[in-house]
């Protein structure tokens, strides 16, 4: 921060957390047991996926990082997800003092909420996970436009081809020569672009 190093680690993990407008307690106690108990490392015999930083009494870097909340609003991000600032450095701060009660705190370091931070990692594979609490049932009337948008673009995007490109490309049979079965890498063309 300000060119000035304020915290690492070594062996462990580095946890980027992004808070939600609609993130609670249950979110902020779910996180923590995933993240002290999710099996990253390997065990003494060197079998992979085996062991929690807790196990291998690795340490833990925490970083504050609103823009995971984004939703591209074209080429736009847009914010308006993320829990605001002030409440948002409160969570974080619960959510810190929870990992320290659940483990180590000497073994728990973080940045300085709300600062431009130059972040290192250097990722051990690299292995990156992303974690989500369980999703809570959403009303659909607590949508926001922007929201409803997005799910209508994504069952947009899932839709079969229309009728037009299907005349385009009509189907070919196993007897044509150029058809494709797909083996040895072939691609079909009969992708929509």
């Amino acid at each position: 921060v300000g060119g000035e190093q304020i915290s690492s680690i070594g062996r462990g993990l580095c946890v980027l957390l992004g808070i939600s407008l609609e993130d609670t307690q249950r979110e902020l106690e779910h996180m923590v047991r995933k993240i002290l108990n999710l099996r990253v490392f390997e065990d003494e015999s060197g079998k992979h996926w085996s062991k929690s930083v807790m196990d291998k009494q690795y340490e833990v870097l925490c970083v504050s990082q609103f823009t995971l909340q984004c939703i591209l609003k074209g080429n736009k991000p847009d914010y308006h997800m993320a829990m605001p600032t002030e409440q948002a450095e409160c969570f974080y701060n619960d959510f810190l003092e929870q990992l320290r009660k659940a483990y180590k705190p000497e073994l728990i370091k973080d940045g300085k909420f709300g600062a431009y931070m130059q972040v290192h990692i250097q990722n051990d594979g690299p292995v990156t996970i992303e974690l989500e609490s369980p999703a809570a049932t959403v009303d659909p009337k607590q949508l926001t436009k922007l929201e409803k948008q997005q799910q209508r673009k994504e069952k947009t995007r899932t839709k079969v081809p229309s009728e037009s490109s299907r005349e385009r490309n009509p189907p070919r049979s196993k007897d044509d020569p150029s058809a494709s079965s797909g083996a040895e890498g072939d691609v079909s063309s009969e992708r929509e672009p």
